[in-house]
């Protein structure tokens, strides 16, 4: 999903936010994000050679067009129906070799499971979930990652809340580079990065100075 330039940031709990609510949400609204991929993601992946990726929680499928683009074949996974409709008609305006490498699959995250070493990017984009469920999530992820691949997760910084960002009050929603590197399994990663970087976001027509969580870790070869 990519949060740039909407209002979009839903004040409801993850667990209230099931396939009715966003359903609901994109029936609604012409557009609910961008249209464009979300800006970590095209700085982190700009450079990677193109293999399998999985794209979590795709929404209208910026990110996954974008990566299509790229000679990526994609797997895009999003709990809405109406989202992933949407998603495949923009990849069909790209063209039949974009839409060709995009598999587009209907699923609820918190109790999907990816086929394991299975992708050489993971890609996990402002997903946000209360502690128990964002540990199994990342679970699943991380045992997605092929050897050699590549993990990134990008989320709002818990700052945000501090800093008026109109964010869901909830803090445990949100993370940093550390706590998410300290969900992952022991061994087995290099830290590719890890940091806070600063951004902007525009919110019903505001610009607010944000920032945002970035982890990229590399799975080390078998």
């Amino acid at each position: 999903m990519n949060h740039e330039d909407t209002g979009s940031d839903a004040h409801a709990l993850p667990e209230e936010m099931g396939a009715d609510f966003w359903n609901e949400l994109y029936r609604t609204k012409d557009r609910v994000w961008s249209g464009r991929p979300n800006r970590q993601l095209v700085a982190e992946a700009a450079d990677l050679p193109p293999g399998r990726a999985l794209d979590v929680g795709c929404g209208e499928g910026a990110d996954s067009v974008w990566l299509a683009e790229r000679g990526w074949r994609v797997t895009a996974v999003d709990i809405s129906t109406v989202a992933l409709e949407r998603a495949g008609a923009h990849a069909r305006e790209r063209g039949d070799a974009v839409a060709d490498r995009v598999t587009w699959r209907q699923a609820d995250l918190t109790d999907w499971t990816p086929p394991a070493a299975a992708f050489d990017l993971v890609s996990a984009q402002f997903m946000h979930l209360r502690p128990e469920p964002m540990v199994r999530l990342l679970d699943a992820l991380a045992a997605a990652v092929a050897p050699g691949g590549h993990l990134l997760v990008v989320g709002h910084h818990p700052a945000d809340v501090d800093n008026h960002v109109p964010r869901p009050p909830h803090r445990e929603l949100f993370y940093t580079a550390e706590d998410l590197i300290a969900l992952l399994p022991d061994t087995g990663w290099t830290v590719v990065t890890g940091e806070a970087r600063a951004n902007s976001q525009t919110i019903d027509g505001t610009v607010h100075e944000v920032r945002d969580t970035v982890l990229r870790v590399r799975r080390d070869p078998a």
